[in-house]
């Protein structure tokens, strides 16, 4: 299983056409409207590098208004101490 953070640059004041465009993929497992440099950062699984090559440049990046993508894949994953 390989995860990655997708963070996304739109255009001013698209950001709510993106998310609901990305509610649409079911790779997209949470989606965060985010304040700084990037407007929203959403958190993808899949099964390989591949699919993960094809959700982000076959899909995020086509749809309209976005402008620029991060991606960072997780290489570790820990849990904060309750």
């Amino acid at each position: 299983m390989v995860e990655a953070l997708v963070l996304i640059n739109t255009e001013v004041g698209n950001e709510s056409e993106v998310v609901e465009k990305l509610k649409s993929f079911e790779e997209v497992k949470e989606i965060y409207v985010v304040y700084g440099i990037y407007d929203i950062l959403a958190r993808i699984k899949t099964d390989s590098i591949d699919k993960l090559k094809d959700i982000v440049a076959g899909k995020i990046r086509k749809i309209p208004n976005v402008k620029a993508t991060l991606t960072m894949i997780v290489v570790e994953q820990g849990q904060k101490n309750k």
